[in-house]
């Protein structure tokens, strides 16, 4: 991923917010989708052009809850840094780097895709 979109001229600091929304959303699908299940493939794919990347994510793990991306509000920090949750961030992230997020549930498979502005020099 790093060296497609170098080669692409991504700007350094776009790159990395692609980077770290996407190892998020991989991570999510690990974590959650295939949490007490057999692990399968997960398929990413990747699409540039007018200045906009496409990513689709796709996986046979379970359902995001809802069908839905969660809303991305992050998890309180209001408390004693002992107490301060080691996850709760991700999908903030995910929506603060992206500008656009899509899922679907097809034929049990579910279906991630986000979208970025990215700058592209001519």
């Amino acid at each position: 991923m790093s060296a497609g979109l170098a080669k692409h001229g991504l700007p350094v600091e776009k790159a990395d917010d692609v980077k770290i929304a996407l190892a998020e959303a991989i991570n999510n699908v690990v974590e959650h989708a295939y949490s007490d299940i057999e692990p399968a493939k997960v398929q990413v794919c990747c699409r540039l052009e007018h200045n906009q990347l496409d990513i689709l994510i796709s996986d046979t793990g379970r359902p995001l809850p809802g069908c839905k991306p969660p809303d991305g509000t992050p998890a309180s920090v209001e408390t004693s840094l002992q107490d301060l949750p080691e996850g709760g961030f991700g999908w903030y992230l995910i929506h603060e780097l992206t500008s656009e997020i899509r899922y679907e549930r097809r034929d049990g498979c579910n279906l991630l895709s986000l979208r970025f502005d990215v700058p592209i020099p001519e």
